[in-house]
């Protein structure tokens, strides 16, 4: 006699059938919408847009046009602030990695005194909000003449987001087999080549989700941008920002702006989507 299911049990079943998934599928072509829309306005000129929604591109693919593309590499503010965007991001984003890889290590597997204190003190430092640090942080950077540069921008960042690197990736690496350790140990390897030849390709999976989630982090920060650059070291969020100031003369540069903006971190995300699913699960397993 078959066991009565519970009401759990019966649902667990219905949500996991064919028809949840077609939901699911078009609940995404829904999320996708805006992405869609913002591309296929960049690709129109600025009478078009004023005169028609960006869905008329499918009645009238004459609208289609790189113009607005071509204007972009011509606005110097943009540009410079794409480039500014990389400058910041990428040592931003690598110097989080290496020095929360190195001090997540010494947390998990290195003896020294306090190590525990330290760890909570660490771990204390996450609840603290942003908002709190900027003024006297900027006035730091004011009185050592780092206000306004990228130099700042970049140092602030890493100061922010060194807590949560060193919080995950000791987690993840308290897990590896103290045997491996020991077993690298007697065959004479020092504590960086321990690192680097063991621990390092072992916790590649929550390195990699690391660098994604401080990539992001970084490349779409607005709040941290806005107070520590200026004109000279400004990142795309704070130049598209400036521009929608002046939407109605600019609409041109703007869309294929924002699009950039928005593809670079999408682009990113999907190139390393595997050791970011890998790095999430396996901090959710252990």
């Amino acid at each position: 006699m078959k066991a009565k299911q519970s009401l759990g049990s019966r649902l667990a079943e219905g949500v996991s059938g064919g028809l949840v998934r077609v939901f699911l599928i078009v609940v995404g072509l829904f999320w996708l919408v805006p992405t869609i829309g913002l591309l296929l306005s960049s690709l129109r000129s600025p009478e078009d847009i004023a005169a028609s929604g960006w869905w008329k591109v499918f009645t009238e693919p004459s609208q289609i046009t790189f113009d607005s593309y071509a204007k972009l590499l011509e606005n110097d503010d943009i540009t410079g602030s794409l480039l500014n965007t990389v400058w910041i991001t990428v040592p931003a984003t690598l110097l989080v990695v290496i020095i929360g890889s190195l001090a997540g290590y010494a947390f998990a597997w290195m003896e020294f005194p306090g190590r525990d204190w330290w760890f909570l003190g660490v771990v204390g430092l996450l609840v603290v909000p942003v908002q709190v640090a900027l003024i006297p942080i900027a006035e730091l950077f004011g009185n050592i003449g780092i206000f306004g540069s990228v130099l700042g921008v970049v140092f602030f960042h890493v100061g922010f987001g060194l807590p949560f690197a060193v919080f995950l990736l000791r987690n993840f690496f308290a897990e590896i087999p103290r045997e491996l350790l020991e077993a690298a140990r007697l065959d004479g390897a020092g504590e960086l080549r321990l690192f680097f030849r063991v621990v390092m390709p072992l916790g590649a999976p929550a390195i990699a989700a690391l660098g994604i989630f401080q990539f992001l982090w970084v490349w779409n920060d607005l709040l941290v941008a806005l107070i520590f650059s200026d004109s000279g070291s400004q990142p795309i969020t704070v130049a598209l920002q400036t521009q929608v100031r002046q939407f109605g003369n600019n609409i041109d540069v703007l869309a294929p702006g924002a699009f950039i903006s928005m593809v670079v971190p999408l682009a990113v995300f999907f190139a390393f989507q595997r050791q970011f699913v890998s790095g999430v699960m396996a901090g959710a397993v252990k």
